[in-house]
């Protein structure tokens, strides 16, 4: 009764730790799965049961055909879309955030209607929208749609951070005689940077990720999600769980180091 009592107090002492360790398991589980099956040699199209060993799919991961060339889309428009939504994002949430103007409410709900409303209702708005312009759809219409979703989120990270910022700090750097300019690249914008960083990342993997408001405004552009989903009907290529886990890598790597960083910048 002791033994069970202790393990009792232990569990609840640890019951949080507990609760996120299988939540984080949870998590993950499906890119193990994937991982595990990069390494599959299936015996068919279709890569859904264990056959046995093969390191072949990673040695060539663009065996099959317009794989690559879909991923190379993907990447160029996940960077440029990153590039524009930040960008005006951080203009929009320092202007939310620092002035007081007419309508401001109004803007601020606006920006974030595109995080409320289904990406379903915003994807066949902006087809219609480009159907009654004339424009051809294409990468061009992707961006712009990627750009349009992608901004609340960029408003949303750099309001934040912009918001909790001490504006004493500013005033201190005018009190030693630094112009406007000199105020924003050395005090301001070091302060703002990790919201920033954060609505960028996140802009990457929002839209490098789509698949429902690119697939109302692509045409005959076929992005990754897209391939992805049309070979899923077909029959799923091993080079798919070799590009998805080479991924997961690359973010899993890229978070860790941000923390080896913050962790060292915080020592010193």
């Amino acid at each position: 009764m002791a033994l069970l009592s202790a393990l009792g107090r232990r569990l609840r002492r640890n019951l949080v730790v507990i609760a996120g360790l299988c939540t984080l398991a949870y998590l993950i589980l499906p890119n193990v799965v994937v991982t595990v099956f990069s390494f599959n040699k299936p015996n068919g199209r279709f890569n859904y049961e264990w056959q046995r060993f093969s390191t072949d799919a990673w040695t060539d991961p663009c065996g099959v055909a317009d794989l690559c060339g879909s991923l190379s889309l993907s990447l160029r428009i996940a960077l440029w879309a990153t590039v524009g939504a930040t960008v005006l994002g951080t203009m929009i949430a320092f202007a939310l955030a620092r002035y007081r103007f007419r309508s401001r409410s109004a803007v601020s709900t606006l920006i974030f209607l595109p995080m409320a409303m289904p990406e379903v209702v915003m994807a066949a708005s902006l087809a219609t929208l480009f159907l009654n312009m004339g424009v051809s759809f294409g990468f061009w219409t992707i961006l712009i749609a990627h750009v349009m979703f992608c901004l609340s989120f960029v408003v949303t990270a750099v309001k934040a951070r912009v918001m909790s910022m001490d504006p004493r700090l500013e005033q201190a750097a005018q009190d030693l005689y630094a112009t406007p300019l000199q105020t924003f690249t050395k005090v301001t914008l070091p302060i703002a940077a990790p919201g920033i960083a954060a609505g960028a990342l996140l802009s990457f993997a929002l839209s490098f990720d789509d698949f429902i408001i690119t697939n109302f405004n692509a045409g005959s552009t076929v992005t990754f999600p897209m391939y992805v989903w049309g070979a899923a009907q077909r029959g799923t290529p091993v080079q798919i769980n070799v590009i998805g886990t080479a991924m997961f890598l690359v973010a899993v790597l890229g978070v860790l180091g941000a923390q080896l960083v913050g962790g060292r910048r915080k020592r010193s």
